[in-house]
């Protein structure tokens, strides 16, 4: 079973919570994993957050960046997605359902490809993610 970690913004949330939905389904074997964070980037447990999201990601096979108009200016998006390539594991960047034709990339993954909403796609680069 592949464990994913899901970084998103916050605004999102409602989104994300149905694409969570997917780990239920019979025919996929995900895991998610994801830190709802609505605690500054600069606050005092800020430290303790990251170290554990840091420890989700560590557990995970794969990060999905969920992108929305405005994932681009979320510090702790930018955050998990260096943090996620600096622990060597697979990034697969992809718009939020129904979301915009174009995105502002966070500062993590500038240039980085990334895809439109499809969930079978996203199936599909998950499961082929080493």
């Amino acid at each position: 079973m592949k464990r994913v970690f899901l970084s998103f913004k916050m605004e999102n949330k409602k989104q994300v919570d149905g694409i969570r939905l997917l780990s239920w389904h019979k025919h996929v074997a995900l895991e998610f994993y994801d830190e709802s964070v609505r605690i500054a980037y600069n606050s005092e447990n800020a430290s303790y957050i990251r170290s554990r999201i840091r420890d989700k990601i560590t557990r995970s096979s794969v990060t999905v960046g969920l992108l929305g108009q405005n994932t681009h200016q979320s510090d702790w998006v930018n955050w998990e997605l260096t943090t996620s390539l600096e622990l060597k594991k697979a990034v697969i960047l992809m718009g939020l359902p129904n979301g915009p034709d174009k995105l502002i990339l966070p500062r993590a993954v500038k240039g980085k490809p990334w895809h439109r909403w499809d969930v079978g796609q996203l199936q599909r680069l998950i499961e082929q993610a080493p």
